[in-house]
């Protein structure tokens, strides 16, 4: 089959307001799949991304280049507004009400676009009591109910922000934004999307929601099948001070992992007698600690009982698997996971590292359909290009 270069979203154009956490990851998905992304960033060192890390760190902001404009000028509104005339739709990281105060709200934006999905990613919601309140992925998934059952039962712990900002965040904006792009396109209306994290990271959790709501959910953490209660479902220490993971759930598989373990099944608790968990989860523990992680791998790794090594990030660009895919690749210097997911005609790329912040202002918008003059006019008045 023929593939065609430049991505499934090749065509679609998409301005990117700068802001921290899930919309650079978001915007790095869809620029991965062709996406003609301008982010718009501040004019001066602003803390937002890895700064202080440089540039090349926050690899969230790869494939797509960054304009540096300033908002509080008039001039630098109005070029953001030019873009926002060529856009398909509009990537809103900030607080309610930022936009709106810019005069960059979605009413003046779709003025001007009235095809414009205008994109709105917050922790808590346009709306509600904490709407206005700061906050972070811990606290989005404390209230949507997820990192409760998170953790050992001595207390919850937070799961990186791989949850709320960018599952139950930028995975969500991605997948908003993309609907209502494709809606419009046949109504020849815009509108706003609005992302809540706290929604997002709720709706992951769907099927425990599910068993919750009918009494099959025990709030106790470690006390139900996922959460690491369970001996078929589980991280044990290997003899090295490294852990494997199984996630035997199903009863042939649950079996084989007992006789690859060396067991004898008559003698243990049923698998799922939960009085018999703490003894099995023992039991279990005791025989992974007798051989190191790569003996393990050796013996499960490959079989059907639902086995894996918990590797670290440096680990993982080197497992065979990983590697034989091509998971993970190199781009001046720095490793990262290659695009994903995979399409057969239309491939993702990655089409750059990430930028110094506002390095491509001119060429960027020159490509938007900016001329020379304007471009020269802005810069003049200090609406456009990067300082400090």
């Amino acid at each position: 089959m023929a593939q065609k270069n430049g991505g499934p979203l090749s065509g679609v154009r998409i301005v990117e307001i700068a802001g921290i956490g899930p919309s650079p990851l978001c915007c790095s998905l869809l620029a991965d799949m062709g996406a003609d992304i301008v982010r718009i960033d501040r004019r001066e060192p602003s803390g937002l991304g890895f700064e202080f890390a440089g540039p090349e760190a926050d690899i969230r902001r790869r494939g797509r280049p960054s304009i540096a404009v300033d908002l509080k000028n008039p001039d630098g509104i109005e070029t953001v507004l030019a873009l926002v005339e060529k856009a398909d739709a509009l990537v809103d990281p900030l607080r309610p009400g930022v936009m709106e105060r810019l005069g960059l709200g979605p009413d003046v934006c779709l003025a001007r676009n009235p095809r414009l999905v205008f994109g709105r990613m917050t922790g808590w919601g346009q709306t509600g009591p904490l709407a206005q309140a700061a906050g972070h992925d811990i606290n989005y998934i404390s209230l949507s109910g997820v990192l409760h059952a998170i953790g050992p039962r001595e207390r919850p712990v937070p799961p990186l922000n791989v949850v709320g900002d960018m599952g139950g965040g930028a995975m969500f904006l991605a997948m908003g934004l993309l609907a209502a792009i494709l809606e419009a396109r046949s109504s020849g209306l815009g509108q706003v999307v609005d992302v809540a994290m706290t929604e997002g990271s709720a709706y992951l959790a769907l099927a425990c929601f599910g068993l919750a709501s009918v009494g099959h959910w025990s709030e106790q953490r470690e006390d139900n099948f996922i959460d690491g209660g369970a001996p078929f479902w589980r991280c044990y220490e290997t003899r090295d001070g490294k852990f494997v993971s199984v996630g035997a759930v199903e009863a042939k598989f649950y079996d084989m992992l007992v006789d690859m373990l060396g067991l004898d099944a008559a003698a243990l608790p049923g698998q799922f007698d939960k009085q018999g968990w703490p003894a099995l989860c023992d039991i279990f523990a005791e025989r992974f600690r007798q051989k190191t992680r790569a003996e393990w791998c050796e013996i499960l790794e490959g079989t059907d009982v639902c086995f894996a090594p918990v590797l670290s990030f440096t680990e993982a660009a080197s497992h065979p698997h990983n590697q034989a895919r091509g998971s993970f690749v190199e781009v001046d210097g720095i490793v990262q996971p290659a695009p994903a997911p995979r399409f057969s005609r239309t491939p993702s790329s990655i089409k750059g590292p990430p930028p110094a912040f506002g390095a491509q202002t001119e060429a960027a918008l020159a490509a938007w359909g900016f001329s020379a003059d304007r471009i020269r006019s802005l810069t003049a008045a200090r609406a456009i290009g990067r300082e400090g």
